[in-house]
């Protein structure tokens, strides 16, 4: 059995676990940014625990563009030090996660060979930055280049292109990979456990009062630390009133969605950029039998779990891409789902949503509660090796050098193609497309995970016994990603897959039912403007 299986059935084992020491970090938070200074510190041999009050990658870290890209977009905005972080943290997540960071061409159509000209100089710029390997340099496109490679695209209204490489992602898996490493290196993780007080003793802050979130387990802890570090994404403010009630607020939540219909409706081959009327840049982005669009960037003032997704949203994006794409015009029939999602950016007055830097920044309570906001997924873990950095010369330890841009995450340990390693899961069974698909959500584990049993049952089987799932939505959503790119959204595979989580997870058949009307509950919600316009 791997190192990094990460079971976390037994809650009574957990918790106690959570009491039986004083930790030397306490972080709140399993999203992209946790899990990645939870991995860095344990992997440095510091004594870790990581809590979140949903699953893993519950929040933001599962609702992005699911891109890994440099940033060009910001150097726009002068923000060069994101620019170059970026540039250079794509190259380390293609060596520790192969499989999560596919190459994906950009194509930015040009109206004129005066604005391709522009595009191609800002590009050029964006790779000298960012030290940009040849072989993944720019290369610009004709308008009958243009109509070959992608006829999709209204060849008459454009003069050509520039197309430049960037990687595709799975959030969600990218988080979790984060979290198994942690566990794999030591670091109690628990999920469905909410911070509900921080703990201080005199003017330290030394802890924080846990609860279970799960229905019917009525569980509590007291978590001992050294340092605590708030890593709650769009609830960081929630968490430092928690040290401080006069503490202000930092962030400025913008909200982001995304619409995903067929690759038949839509058969492109790569990645289109396309500019709103606002200017805003948009794309649509293929991946495996469907593409989807997106984003939109608007201020939101609610921490909600599930951010509204309105009809304005979706015209938003649908309309741009009409004038794009020669394609019949779209109908809310087409949309297969849509997800949304909200960016804790650090609040700058007078700025629009997407002028706002990306950023990362620590704030330092007056009891000691280091406060993580800002920053972008592709940069994750320069930035958690920075507060690690820190953590160390807080802690008065001797300086450990980090090891996380050299250690795979789990899968990521495969050094011939990927195009190599769907051929090698072909040979467990699957056919070309379900080996793509295996690949990209497991690498090299997809081996071993489908050498017996095949399909729906080993997927979920893996999800509770290696990957932490505890709940439907956990597979369905962020395991699988069944719930954005399947066939009406998976729900056809809800109640197979509550009847195969049940026995490992001691459910009765009233809770498997539960589980599955709260999953329809939660589609039902975000096609709400769909179904009802």
């Amino acid at each position: 059995m791997s190192k990094t299986n990460l079971d976390l059935r037994n809650r009574k084992a957990l918790f106690s676990s959570l009491e039986g020491e004083v930790f030397d970090l306490l972080i709140i938070g399993a999203g992209i940014t946790g899990t990645g200074v939870a991995r860095d510190a344990a992997m440095r041999g510091l004594r870790v625990a990581m809590i979140d009050a949903g699953d893993i990658g519950a929040g933001t870290s599962s609702r992005s563009s699911k891109l890994i890209h440099g940033g060009s977009r910001y150097m726009a905005q002068g923000d060069l030090v994101v620019v170059r972080q970026a540039a250079n943290e794509r190259k380390v997540l293609r060596r520790i996660a192969p499989h999560l960071s596919l190459t994906n061409l950009m194509v930015i159509p040009s109206k004129s060979k005066v604005q391709r000209q522009a595009i191609k100089a800002f590009i050029w710029s964006y790779e000298k930055l960012g030290n940009v390997e040849k072989a993944e340099r720019h290369e610009v496109w004709t308008r009958k280049r243009l109509h070959q490679e992608e006829p999709l695209v209204r060849a008459t209204d454009f003069a050509g292109a520039v197309v430049f490489p960037e990687y595709l992602t799975d959030d969600a898996r990218l988080t979790l990979g984060n979290a198994r490493s942690a566990f794999g290196a030591g670091a109690v993780v628990v999920t469905y456990a909410a911070a509900r007080e921080i703990i201080q003793e005199g003017s330290r802050v030394t802890g924080a009062m846990i609860e279970s979130t799960l229905p019917g387990d009525e569980r509590m802890a007291s978590v001992r630390a050294r340092i605590v570090i708030n890593a709650a994404g769009p609830w960081v403010d929630s968490i430092r009133l928690m040290e401080n009630k006069s503490a202000g607020k930092k962030l400025q939540l913008t909200k982001g969605i995304h619409v995903v219909m067929s690759r038949d409706r839509v058969p492109i081959n790569r990645t289109i950029i396309m500019y709103a009327p606002d200017s805003r840049a948009l794309f649509v982005v293929p991946r495996g039998n469907y593409v989807y669009f997106g984003t939109t960037d608007t201020f939101y003032s609610k921490t909600e779990y599930w951010p509204e997704v309105t009809r304005e949203d979706i015209d938003y994006l649908l309309n741009t891409a009409m004038t794009y794409l020669a394609v019949a015009p779209f109908t809310d029939g087409d949309i297969v789902s849509l997800w949304s999602g909200l960016r804790p950016l650090l609040g700058e007055e007078g700025k629009k949503p997407s002028e706002i830097s990306r950023r990362d920044e620590i704030m330092e309570g007056p009891g000691g509660l280091l406060s993580v906001a800002g920053g972008k997924l592709t940069s994750y873990r320069a930035m958690a090796e920075q507060i690690v950095d820190r953590c160390e010369n807080l802690l008065n330890h001797v300086p450990v050098h980090s090891t996380t841009a050299e250690e795979p995450l789990p899968g990521g340990d495969f050094f011939d193609t990927f195009e190599a390693l769907c051929s090698r899961i072909e040979r467990c069974g699957l056919t070309p497309q379900a080996a793509e698909r295996a690949a990209f959500l497991y690498g090299s584990e997809a081996l071993t995970i489908f050498a017996q049993e095949k399909g729906l049952a080993a997927e979920v089987r893996h999800a509770v016994l290696a990957e932490g799932a505890l709940t439907l939505e956990d597979y369905w959503v962020r395991r699988s990603a069944r719930a954005r790119f399947d066939e009406q959204g998976g729900l056809a595979d809800l109640e197979p897959t509550a009847a195969i989580m049940g026995p490992l997870l001691g459910w009765t058949d009233a809770e498997k039912m539960r589980q599955v009307r709260s999953c329809r509950q939660t589609r039902m919600d975000e096609m709400f403007h769909v179904q009802t316009k």
